[in-house]
């Protein structure tokens, strides 16, 4: 699996902080050859000076990547004394994880008149997404006897979006967002709960990805004027 995603937030710069709302350093104007742009659907936005995404009716999809926060489940662990979060959880919630928004991404690029297709091909536009700085509130571990915990949120996720030519690899955009999933102020969380929020969000990423694209396209070719934060 390439790390590439999840490690670039880090080389530059972009920790997000604050549950997912606010970028806790200042993010640069350049990133990987990419120009930071007014971002209307995410929280940043890159693209490459000059691309032309007129020619992208397809998108290829790669599976979605996972990455938890580092340091949450030495938390979890600390703060719920009567669950303990082992590295198979993270395993199992990682997949369900990877397969659903993998389902959600294809539904909505094939809803929004982009086919999924498998192979690479110059109308084709290589799609690949990263979740990560993962955390759950509560990820119902299922653990003996009976164990409820109430919360506002089901947890907060980074969605990082990459945008490749197909058959070069070139990259031509990159855009970041953080959300909380699930607003329920006094609601029980559980496995159900967690994986109806979280999809909530990855579906409205997914849905902004499609826009977006829809946009550059309809901007395309992108020149320097449009690339003004």
């Amino acid at each position: 699996m390439n790390r590439r995603l999840f490690t670039g937030l880090a080389l530059a710069g972009l920790t997000l902080a604050g549950g997912g709302t606010a970028l806790a350093e200042k993010p640069p104007a350049e990133w990987d050859g990419l120009v930071r742009i007014k971002a209307r659907k995410f929280k940043l936005a890159y693209l490459l000076p000059g691309v032309d995404f007129r020619t992208y009716d397809k998108v290829m999809l790669d599976p979605t990547e996972i990455a938890f926060e580092k340091n949450w489940k030495r938390d979890y662990n600390m703060s719920s004394p009567a669950e303990t979060l082992t590295d198979r959880d993270l395993q199992r919630i990682a997949e369900e994880g990877r397969a659903g928004a993998g389902a959600i991404l294809a539904k909505a690029y094939a809803a929004g008149g982009y086919p999924v297709v498998a192979a690479p091909a110059p109308d084709v536009l290589r799609v690949r997404t990263a979740l990560v700085n993962i955390e759950v509130t509560a990820p119902d571990l299922q653990s003996p006897g009976i164990v409820r915990t109430y919360a506002r949120d089901a947890g907060v996720a980074t969605l990082v979006v990459e945008a490749r030519d197909s058959m070069t690899g070139a990259l031509l955009g990159r855009a970041v967002d953080a959300q909380e999933a699930g607003d329920m102020p006094t609601g029980q969380r559980n496995r159900v709960t967690n994986r109806a929020d979280f999809a909530r969000i990855m579906e409205a990423w997914a849905r902004n990805a499609v826009k977006g694209l829809d946009e550059l396209k309809a901007l395309s070719p992108i020149n320097a004027d449009q690339l003004t934060p």
